[in-house]
């Protein structure tokens, strides 16, 4: 009986996909998710809502202005 090799690229790619977790991802698109709604939020406050929180109008839309991949 023969043994069939595999390319070594194709092993190596093996491992790589081998610490990818589904788990992973859906936590960074959870992440992701709360950075829109809590921009979205923010964006929403009016002046004296943030002046509780101890933030600026400017200091907000910043923060509002933000890519949602940005923590």
């Amino acid at each position: 009986m023969t043994t069939m090799s595999l390319d070594p690229t194709v092993q190596s790619l093996g491992r790589a996909w081998s610490g990818f977790r589904l788990s992973h991802v859906k936590q960074q698109l959870t992440g992701w998710w709360h950075n829109i709604r809590s921009r979205a939020e923010l964006e929403s406050l009016d002046e004296r809502s943030l002046q509780d929180i101890g933030l600026t109008r400017c200091t907000a839309d910043s923060e509002a202005a933000k890519p949602f991949w940005i923590a």
